[in-house]
């Protein structure tokens, strides 16, 4: 049986996740933002909704890419260095989340995208929590990324791309940031090709918590102040990297 969470009630320990259901927890207990950064700070993540409630998965084993052993390839090594595309960092959050919701994925009917989804997550970012990486073609967005920032621990939520390599170049930027502010891990939540292709591998969950745990009490590189340690400030303008 799956836990129905009131607005206060705690998580169930991540143990009594349902393997047959993929890691399914939990459902409602609503989507404000300390309700979300419990969650991810317990390797929780909101997926899909019933009825309008959030249904919270911790799946075991777990996706993550560890930013040291990114996978840069040769073929996009070139595309970074000949710098067709602009990339920024949190300038449009909004249209990331639109294009990704928008953007039709094998094995999903429709999106998990949800206008309450987004709303939420719009609301992290404007409190610094969520981030977004976009890649621009002629001033167009054309790719990206967006996810959530704790202490050193980054957690990949969705990305997209309407130009060959485009989610990959944000991504690489994303690689770039995170090693130079000495972010350990990237929660990728679930296992795919295209994240394997990247340098993503499974952990088994408990890994996976002994890990977060460190990282998102670690305090943020660049933070200001006690009651912002884990909050990093993320840059605005294009990066000029060295490919």
């Amino acid at each position: 049986m799956i836990c129905f969470l009131g607005p206060l009630d705690p998580f169930p320990p991540v143990e009594q996740a349902r393997e047959d259901m993929g890691g399914l927890l939990a459902a409602g207990g609503g989507l404000h933002p300390e309700r979300l950064l419990d969650a991810y700070r317990q390797g929780i993540f909101p997926w899909g909704t019933v009825e309008g409630h959030p249904l919270w998965y911790s799946p075991d084993p777990r996706m993550v890419l560890f930013p040291e052993e990114f996978r840069l390839t040769r073929s996009l090594r070139k595309t970074l260095r000949a710098g067709k595309l602009e990339v920024r960092f949190d300038t449009d959050f909004p249209s990331i989340m639109d294009a990704c919701a928008a953007t039709p994925r094998a094995g999903q009917d429709g999106t998990w995208i949800t206008p309450e989804m987004k709303a939420a997550y719009i609301r992290l970012h404007e409190l610094g929590w969520a981030h977004s990486v976009e890649s621009y073609e002629g001033g167009r967005l054309v790719g990206g990324l967006y996810g959530l920032a704790i202490g050193r621990m980054f957690y990949g939520e969705s990305m997209f791309s309407h130009r060959t390599d485009a989610s990959k170049v944000a991504f690489a930027h994303l690689i770039a940031y995170l090693l130079d502010n000495q972010f350990g891990m990237i929660d990728c939540q679930m296992y795919t090709d295209h994240l394997a292709s990247l340098g993503g591998r499974e952990v088994p969950r408990d890994l996976f918590l002994g890990r977060l745990s460190a990282l998102t009490v670690a305090p943020a590189a660049d933070a200001k102040g006690a009651e912002n340690s884990q909050r990093t400030v993320w840059p605005k303008d294009r990066q000029i990297l060295d490919w």
